[in-house]
């Protein structure tokens, strides 16, 4: 059996295209700058400085975490069209959320679901994206990868309706 020029080609290339991802994480959006200057969008003017009237009320510092002169501009507009901006900063749940956060964590809720979830997604992202890594063209893959997760909201609304669930709105048909 002869081995031709093109097979060699070809087998060469997928060489090269599976070692230039590296060990990297398999990511299936392609987000990131094809070329390697600054991010625009990443550098946010400071508000002017100015002398505090009480030195002892300034907060400690903690590197990584906010300044007094940054940009909040999601706390600026809610200030601005009359709102608490404090209340985008809140991580309690909202008392009118309580009857809700009772009834759906009634059966217990684990302390460590993030974690949990996080692992068994990274668990599930390995075992689909086998192949990301041997790609030689950048292709956006989430849709792909999670095509068997994504709810059918015309079937969704059909199975409601059989078992005489009322919806009082449907989606259009495809």
């Amino acid at each position: 059996m002869r081995i031709t020029r093109a097979s060699i080609g070809i087998v060469l290339v997928l060489a090269v295209a599976a070692c230039a991802r590296g060990d990297r994480e398999i990511d299936l959006r392609q987000l990131r700058s094809s070329d390697n200057g600054p991010d625009e969008f990443s550098i946010l003017p400071t508000k002017p400085l100015q002398t505090p009237d009480n030195y002892t009320a300034l907060p400690a510092p903690t590197p990584g975490g906010r300044n007094l002169v940054d940009q909040n501009p999601l706390g600026d507009a809610v200030a601005t069209l009359g709102g608490r901006p404090a209340a985008l900063e809140a991580t309690d749940v909202p008392a009118s959320d309580g009857a809700l956060v009772q009834h759906a964590s009634r059966n217990g809720v684990p302390g460590n679901i993030r974690e949990t979830v996080a692992q068994e997604d990274e668990d599930f992202r390995q075992r689909r994206g086998r192949f990301q890594k041997l790609r030689i063209f950048v292709k956006n893959k989430y849709n792909d990868v999670y095509k068997g997760q994504k709810l059918d909201s015309v079937q969704t609304n059909q199975a409601y309706r059989r078992v005489g669930v009322p919806t009082p709105s449907a989606p259009p048909t495809r």
